[in-house]
């Protein structure tokens, strides 16, 4: 089931991206992505509990060093990813407002 959440949350990713350069409303791509993001590490550590339930200490053993600096990685590649657009907005507004400035201290 985490393969299915975080597979859906890189195309949410993808698709927040892509909504924010066609310069339309990204926030719900966003939310969506963010939250698919929640959902794989509920359902690795819903996995992880199985696990330790079922005493499968190999499983553990095996799995879980690699699978957590994984989780680390693709969860701030993934907060980043999706706050990108609200970074870059901002910055686009900003150019705008100096540009518009300077056209109007031209035409004066």
């Amino acid at each position: 089931m985490w393969i299915i959440f975080g597979l859906a949350a890189i195309g949410a990713t993808l698709l927040n991206l892509t909504v924010f350069m066609m310069e339309k409303d990204y926030k719900l791509p966003m939310a969506i992505a963010l939250s698919l993001t929640a959902l794989t590490l509920c359902a690795e550590y819903s996995l992880i509990n199985m696990w330790v339930e079922a005493e499968d200490w190999a499983a553990l053993k095996d799995v879980v060093p690699g699978m957590s600096r994984a989780l680390w990685f693709l969860t701030i590649a993934a907060i980043f990813l999706n706050l990108l657009p609200i970074f870059l907005e901002k910055k686009r507004n900003k150019l705008m407002e100096s540009k518009k400035e300077s056209d109007s201290i031209k035409n004066k």
